[in-house]
């Protein structure tokens, strides 16, 4: 039975072993839980390129390890590999190709896992932990963009041990991502900077930010010719912001929505207010999903505002999301986040990773 391929049979029964008697709400949309997971809080989770037959899934955690699982269309997971850091790791990407997984943590250095040989070399190396990583595939250059809490966005070529090039931030990076040739940074004391990536990195602009409250998560999307056109900024305080660079009409084209936030009118009761942990747009739909510490997804379609759904609430945060190449995995990570301090950290709960079919339900609802 294919569940990631065309015909979809997926999420339509329980995977329980135990029938229905147990409360156990830790997934509560019966998706498919990746075997091995993290020991620690998951951090990040990046699918293999198209340019690699089959699905891989990357994820990097607290427990300093980085873990590589093949996704079968069946939705079995099996893990291949995995590597350490001597710190958490914050972030992971592929090279275009496939062959090599870039690692980025707080042991203040980024790594090139090669996946035929399994092994990482060391690459990069900042001041302060490294907060974000990038794989950039020019037409005349290639190489990897760290940003991180040093208060600097550098670029590396792999061969070398030192940068090919070092951009100042404002501040310390929290996010980034990168679709040629377009880069959007976001720092501490919600600094927003766009880079354009040709011939050579440069700053583009800076922005002045949408949101009010510290910046937490950025995605790149597209237009309909395929080229980076904007960006959805997620923050603390449960809102995205829908930003375009180049919009005919910014007043009206330039939007935030609230999301991860729980029943409650402002007025007669308060607002339990979550953060929003990741975005991710749908490869083929162009619709987006986010991820919070209210312990939900949901899926939005940002062209006709509409929310298209919402989970059932898992008994942690979810702290990173990501789709596969062509959209048919969502992949979601369910572990503690540290939202709410020290005081509500629980070393016996185990941290999952889920994978959810995305074919249909990330849709546009006009399109049928």
């Amino acid at each position: 039975m294919s569940l990631f391929g065309a015909t979809s049979g997926f999420g339509t029964g329980g995977t329980s072993m135990f029938g229905s008697t147990t409360t156990d709400n830790h997934n509560p949309m019966k998706d498919i839980e990746v075997t091995s997971s993290p020991d620690d809080s998951i951090g990040c989770l990046s699918f293999s390129p198209p340019t690699l037959p089959g699905n891989f899934l990357i994820a990097g955690s607290w427990a300093n390890d980085v873990r590589c699982w093949e996704v079968q269309d069946s939705g079995q997971t099996i893990p291949k590999a995995q590597q350490m850091h001597t710190g958490p790791v914050l972030d992971v990407c592929w090279s275009d190709d496939g062959s090599k997984v870039f690692t980025a943590s707080c042991d203040k250095a980024a790594k090139m896992w090669d996946l035929n040989s399994n092994q990482a070399i060391q690459i990069a190396q900042h001041d302060a932990p490294v907060k974000t990583i990038h794989w950039i595939k020019a037409p005349n250059y290639s190489c990897v963009m760290t940003g991180s809490w040093d208060k600097t966005l550098k670029f590396w070529d792999t061969r070398s041990s030192n940068p090919m090039m070092v951009l100042q931030l404002p501040e310390r990076c929290y996010c980034a991502d990168v679709i040629y040739p377009m880069a959007v940074v976001a720092t501490a004391e919600r600094g927003l900077i766009v880079y354009q990536l040709e011939n050579q990195p440069s700053e583009f602009r800076r922005i002045e930010s949408p949101l009010k409250h510290q910046h937490r998560c950025v995605a790149i999307f597209k237009d309909k010719q395929n080229k980076p056109t904007g960006f959805a900024l997620g923050s603390i305080e449960g809102r995205v912001a829908i930003h375009y660079i180049n919009p005919p009409n910014p007043a009206k084209d330039n939007f935030t929505f609230k999301c991860h936030r729980s029943n409650g009118t402002n007025t007669s009761a308060p607002q339990d207010i979550y953060a929003v942990n990741g975005i991710a747009f749908h490869p083929v739909h162009g619709t987006l999903a986010t991820v919070g510490s209210d312990g939900r997804f949901s899926f939005w379609d940002k062209d006709a505002r509409t929310k298209l759904k919402t989970s059932e609430q898992l008994d942690q945060p979810i702290s990173a999301c990501c789709f596969n190449h062509n959209g048919n995995i969502f992949a979601y990570a369910s572990s503690y986040d540290w939202s709410k301090g020290h005081e509500f950290y629980n070393p016996q709960k185990k941290n999952y990773i889920f994978l959810r079919n995305a074919a249909e339900e990330l849709k546009p609802r006009n399109k049928k």
